[in-house]
């Protein structure tokens, strides 16, 4: 499984506490553990036929470069009708910035979207999944890190999104069904 994770900036705050994003991340491994252990199956919470990242992802997704303003990114994702942009400076992946990015860290921050770069608001860790890799491998990692989408990277080039909605296609069933299910939640904190 590959994970990349890119931090540019310090640590932002949380908006789940780690005492609480901890059991979240345990409740989310005893899931894909029971959902492993009921189908019998060691090495996969999902059976998606053998079938790989590359066969369901959208390949060449727009990307944005991190000094966009926001307020391109925005309207990008009104024009796709996506809920993330993937943010890529000379080719590499640096960053994804989400409709609830541009929501907690400039509208409610009073940032202003016509001057305010990407960068800024984007999200810096990111976890992606290689092409080559497995739709379980896929779904487990949307549902370790609670997303509904991964960038697919290639030798450190972004070549596609895969989202649980393909996933789903690719690999429908129940398992699948519960693991999208839990991935769409919503966290709450105490």
């Amino acid at each position: 499984m590959m994970s990349i994770h890119f931090r540019k900036q310090p640590q932002r705050s949380s908006l789940l506490p780690a005492a609480i994003s901890s059991p979240i991340s345990a409740l989310v491994g005893l899931l894909i553990g029971y959902v492993l252990f009921r189908r019998g199956r060691p090495n996969a919470a999902v059976s998606a036929a053998g079938k790989r990242v590359d066969q369901a992802m959208t390949r060449d997704p727009r990307s944005i470069a991190p000094l966009t303003p926001v307020s391109d990114a925005a309207r990008l994702m009104r024009s796709e009708n996506v809920g993330s942009v993937p943010v890529v400076e000379d080719g590499r992946l640096v960053g994804m910035v989400t409709d609830r990015d541009i929501a907690l860290r400039l509208v409610a921050e009073g940032k202003d979207a016509q001057v305010t770069p990407v960068a800024e608001v984007a999200s810096a860790e990111i976890v992606a999944v290689g092409p080559e890799q497995g739709l379980d491998s896929a779904l487990q990692l949307m549902a370790q890190h609670q997303v509904r989408r991964l960038p697919v990277v290639e030798n450190d080039r972004l070549v596609g999104i895969v989202s649980q909605a393909d996933v789903a296609k690719e690999a429908p069933g129940p398992p699948t069904a519960m693991v999208v299910e839990e991935i769409s939640q919503p966290t709450q904190a105490a």
